[in-house]
């Protein structure tokens, strides 16, 4: 999954766009449109619209009269966004079971194997898909995802920016939406990641040395982020000094102090700016600031 700025409004504008001409000499209505302020999300946009054109492909081909239904909507939630996508159709209403199967048909059928693959692309985002019969006729399907905010200046700040040097980083968060939102600023700044789902698993991972660079969430079940990076640095030779940046929501300056008196290495407030988790990874890495200025006027 690559995870882009999306500007939402635009990307519905997209999917009215490529729809125009298929429904232009239908007889089924098709209304698409986008329910929200102007937000830019962190999201991955050709999933986005492959989940909507299965949705919508197999809802005009259930509907035969009224029309069709497709909307984005978004809301914000704390330090996240809620994206939540449906798709109404006009034809027949299903039974509970039939619901209740409908993302895991497993047959041959366009319809079939398109729904099933929107479950599965779903599940990737950290999210959930559902159907449910409308009063009267048809069904609607809903689905939605958690992710994060991306502020126009960021987008700014960090479009064309890279690390000092190509790192192997470790993302480490009990939460599935919170990982694949933190691994989008690996992919644009050209290193690689891996994941684990609490400090037990990060101590463990870490254990190898095959990382650079250690990105920590704090609250964590089983062992979080204090006790795991107290545990690595307690491991000999360079895989305990490994450096760890501390993601975290509570980042007043006597949580950042704690964070830093553990062994970690940078605190970055969520929500994550592009630009300030960028600056705490070049000064983590070898070959990065003064000394790579010095480098480079030599």
């Amino acid at each position: 999954m690559k995870l882009t700025a999306v500007e939402l409004r635009s990307l519905m504008d997209d999917v009215q766009e490529e729809w125009a001409p298929r429904v232009a000499q239908s007889s089924v209505a098709l209304s698409i449109s986008y329910d929200g302020s102007d937000i830019t999300a962190l999201a991955d946009a050709p999933r986005l619209k492959q989940i909507f054109s299965h949705l919508i492909s197999r809802a005009l081909s259930v509907t035969h009269r009224v029309g069709v239904e497709a909307q984005l909507h978004a809301r914000r939630e704390g330090v996240n966004i809620i994206i939540e996508g449906r798709v109404r159709d006009s034809g027949a209403i299903l039974s509970a079971k039939r619901l209740a199967d409908l993302f895991e048909d497993e047959s041959e059928s366009t319809d079939g194997a398109n729904l099933s693959l929107c479950n599965h692309l779903v599940m990737v985002m950290g999210g959930q898909i559902r159907a449910e019969s409308n009063a009267g006729s048809g069904v609607t399907v809903t689905f939605e995802f958690m992710t994060q905010v991306v502020q126009a200046e960021d987008t700014d700040d960090f479009a064309g920016r890279t690390t000092a040097r190509a790192a192997h980083v470790l993302v480490v968060d009990d939460n599935a939406t919170n990982r694949m939102v933190a691994e989008a600023p690996c992919e644009m700044f050209d290193c690689t990641s891996e994941i684990a789902e609490d400090g037990i698993e990060a101590a463990e991972a870490a254990q190898s040395g095959r990382f650079d660079l250690i990105r920590m969430n704090i609250k964590m079940p089983r062992m979080d982020g204090i006790e795991a990076t107290r545990a690595i640095r307690a491991m000999a030779g360079r895989k305990g000094q490994v450096p760890i940046i501390a993601l975290t929501a509570n980042a007043d300056p006597d949580d950042a102090a704690r964070y830093l008196a553990s062994g970690m290495s940078s605190v970055v407030e969520k929500p994550i700016k592009p630009e300030a988790l960028l600056t705490a990874i070049n000064a983590c890495l070898p070959g990065s600031g003064e000394d790579e200025r010095q480098a480079a006027a030599a």
